[in-house]
């Protein structure tokens, strides 16, 4: 263990390690929907906590998915902090071969598919954890489906945030800044039933679904409140099943952003109301809120925290955004745990091809990470029980 004040001198000294375990990390390709090589990501991650931690993961399965957690029990009477984190990405097999991981040492950065959003985060908390003197009250937890809405790991978020005084998510930052807010996510499908019908011998006897799926998405539009912090965004539709025949069902799937969860049910109840325009047609709408808002409020004290902290170590000025992207720390907001997200790289880019992350950030935010961790740990309560 490292004593208080050297931790990030001792984390500095780290880079280059901490770069050559990044590059392991992102060189194990984690698309969400492949369970198996999740799973291989989960065990070579298992042996990345080993050599930083000195212990291996605890395997978590849950759903058919291999989860990860480390856990130091608290104290009597000490706090719990929860550190979640994902190492799943959105980039296919074969990514690597066309974008392999890459060092630029004239610009200071690293890429390769996942290495922002979030694997150099992942890597920045375990070295964080490694440099505690003590850990007791300390948990892990990283999951395989935060990408595609952890369906299967949520419950495991839930429980752990319902116990701890506070929730760190090593997200990417905002260009550097901390994230005390984010909007909560709803995903919907709008699909319309039609009736078929040659094109040019009897186009009066079909039910144009793709019509109606164009009058529904003008509606659809209406809904939207950007001066609330609400969107609605259609993101994939299809129709018809040949060239010269009346189509007969057509989809959209939308992607709702709301600031509030009165928002989210304005917004919901709308879309559940909407009808079609064109006769014959009818209309089937699935879907509905996902990740509740995760409100400013929440984060606010421990970004203030964070602050004096990064202060004290010499560290540029903190900031704070709130974002319309969403996490696992919306989850861990929801049932009332006070939560700061986007501790993880600096950097830019996430779901983009070259996303990238600032090498000489990683020991430094790892230290500010590292330092709040043990100030919580310290100073705060054990958490009263949550429903």
């Amino acid at each position: 263990m490292i004593e208080r004040d050297g931790r990030l001198t001792e984390l500095r000294g780290r880079t280059g390690l901490m770069v050559e375990q990044l590059g392991r990390l992102v060189e194990v390709e984690t698309p969400s929907e492949d369970l198996a090589a999740c799973a291989g990501g989960a065990h070579v991650l298992s042996q990345l906590g080993k050599e930083i931690l000195g212990e291996p993961a605890e395997f978590v399965e849950s759903g058919g998915r291999t989860h990860l957690r480390w856990r130091w029990p608290a104290r009597a009477g000490g706090a719990t902090v929860a550190l979640i984190g994902h190492f799943d990405t959105v980039w296919p097999l074969g990514t690597l071969a066309r974008w392999p991981f890459t060092v630029d040492g004239a610009a200071g950065t690293a890429t390769g598919p996942g290495c922002f959003d979030m694997k150099a985060g992942i890597i920045q908390l375990l070295h964080a954890v490694s440099v505690l003197e003590d850990r007791s009250g300390v948990e892990i937890l990283l999951t395989c489906d935060e990408e595609i809405g952890s369906q299967s790991s949520r419950p495991l978020i839930e429980e752990l945030a319902r116990r701890s005084a506070a929730a760190l998510i090593p997200e990417g930052s905002g260009h550097g800044a901390l994230k005390t807010g984010r909007k909560g996510t709803g995903m919907y499908r709008l699909e319309v039933t039609g009736r078929a019908a040659h094109a040019g011998l009897e186009p009066e006897k079909g039910a144009n679904a793709l019509l109606a799926l164009a009058h529904l998405l003008l509606a659809v539009d209406a809904l939207a409140r950007p001066d609330l912090g609400s969107t609605i965004t259609p993101t994939l539709s299809a129709a018809g099943s040949a060239g010269n025949t009346v189509p007969a069902h057509a989809y959209a799937e939308l992607d709702v952003r709301v600031a509030s969860r009165e928002e989210a049910e304005r917004v919901d109840g709308a879309l559940r109301g909407l009808r079609t325009a064109v006769p014959g047609t009818s209309l089937a709408v699935t879907g509905g809120p996902h990740r509740p808002p995760l409100p400013a409020t929440s984060g606010a004290q421990l970004f203030e925290r964070a602050r004096v902290l990064a202060e004290r170590l010499g560290l540029a000025p903190l900031r704070d955004i709130v974002v319309g992207g969403a996490s696992d720390g919306n989850f861990t907001a929801a049932v009332g745990c006070p939560t700061l997200d986007g501790l993880g790289a600096v950097g830019d880019g996430a779901h983009a091809e070259g996303e990238y992350v600032s090498v000489a950030d990683l020991p430094d935010r790892a230290a500010l990470l590292a330092h709040l961790i043990a100030d919580l740990l310290d100073n705060q309560p054990a958490a009263q029980s949550r429903q």
